[in-house]
């Protein structure tokens, strides 16, 4: 059976021409990423688990977990947490199957401590967090879509919904991608006073770019204002000489633009992250599967974390659109931008989308028609080994956030 797949071009101003171009991202301790890791942390334990006791990865969708903060005052050389930060994971999950009994609940809370554990190791586990599983029993009309339809050999989606993605990044896009890993992967180590919570949002304003990060600061290792200060303005001249790698445009760095030095009023925190002094977080309310925000591009607004890996829409089309758009640009000459875009329809094979559309902007001189071919092979081999993208997932291999 042959797949609905279109090509078609688009008459549009490319990204790089447009005036005004606004990209975001929230870091790992952000509470929202938080909320993100920690409910993709479950999904990924919960699956290793159903494979080993069942030998199959049985339905389940953790994508509720939400972050209520806590209270702390946090002190040069080192404060304390004075409430504790609220985990809450909800969702659903099958709890039985043919006899056996899968401790989900208790697999969850694991899941979700060694991950904030991993995220955030200046909390106290025993005293700054709690962590409290609430999750229901999957519904059955969702497990019955689990099974294959007659003659498929993949499973019916669960939901009627899309995916969507672009390609290439844009410069700065790039540039927010590299900033983010530049601090996690090398300035941090380095700076330990360096939290985990950065969101870093960037505006292009025709050929100035401006940086904006929010950082929050350990106060364990960081004795005093001034020294505060210097550390400000470590990453903003190295996160400056970061972007400038990217671009030959201006470029303009401001870290932590709410402070007020006169009072001390700084972002200063116990443990890395605004989740302990009253900023929330929940799934779904921050980066879209590429990692980034971007308001210039199309974006669905389902949360990709924590939904099964094996028949939720909302992970598997945006992950696999991604795939699908990056892999165009890299294998076929003439794109200047390229979008995706793949619907399902409840019931039918994943692998055979309600509809599966491509939208390329070519390059001067490059006719849609040319490139048309390729593009659309490119779409159908993704979509006849779709189930890579759930084995991808489970291993850890693909990014949710």
């Amino acid at each position: 059976m042959k797949r609905n797949i279109s090509v078609e071009g688009l008459d549009q101003i490319p990204i790089e021409q447009q005036r005004i171009e606004l990209v975001e991202r929230k870091c790992l301790g952000h509470p929202d990423s938080l909320a993100d890791g920690i409910a993709e942390s479950i999904s990924r334990a919960l699956s290793a688990a159903y494979l080993e006791e069942c030998g199959m990865v049985l339905h389940h969708n953790t994508d509720q977990a939400e972050v209520v903060a806590g209270e702390s005052i946090p002190k040069f050389g080192g404060g304390k947490i004075t409430k504790p930060i609220y985990f809450l994971i909800s969702g659903r999950a099958t709890k039985m199957f043919n006899g056996i009994n899968i401790p989900a609940d208790a697999i969850a809370i694991e899941a979700a401590r060694n991950y904030i554990h991993r995220i955030l190791p200046t909390l106290n586990m025993d005293r700054d967090v709690v962590v409290d599983s609430r999750m229901g029993v999957s519904s059955t009309d969702l497990r019955e879509v689990f099974k294959t339809c007659k003659g498929f050999r993949t499973p019916r989606a669960n939901d009627t919904s899309f995916g969507v993605a672009h390609a290439p990044f844009s410069t700065a896009e790039s540039i927010v991608k590299g900033v983010a890993a530049f601090i996690d992967d090398t300035l941090r180590p380095k700076y330990p006073a360096i939290g985990q919570d950065v969101k870093i949002m960037c505006l292009r304003d025709a050929d100035t770019i401006t940086l904006t990060l929010a950082v929050a600061i350990v106060d364990r290792y960081c004795s005093s204002l001034n020294e505060y200060i210097e550390l400000k303005n470590i990453i903003q001249e190295q996160v400056e000489a970061v972007a400038r790698r990217y671009t030959s445009r201006e470029v303009i760095v401001a870290v932590n633009t709410a402070d007020d030095l006169e009072i001390a009023s700084v972002f200063l925190t116990v443990s890395g992250t605004s989740a302990e002094m009253g900023d929330d977080g929940s799934v779904g309310r921050g980066n879209r599967a590429n990692g980034l925000i971007t308001p210039n591009r199309p974006m669905s607004m389902e949360a990709t974390s924590g939904k099964n890996p094996i028949n939720h829409i909302g992970k598997i089309y945006n992950l696999l659109a991604n795939q699908i758009a990056h892999d165009c640009v890299e294998k076929v000459d003439g794109i200047e931008e390229i979008y995706i875009r793949l619907l399902s329809q409840i019931g039918n094979p994943i692998d055979y989308p309600h509809a599966a559309s491509a939208q390329i902007l070519p390059r001067p001189g490059v006719h849609v028609r040319s490139i048309s071919y390729e593009i659309e092979s490119i779409i159908d081999g993704w979509l006849e080994d779709i189930t890579t993208i759930t084995e991808k997932v489970i291993r850890g291999d693909l990014s949710t956030f």
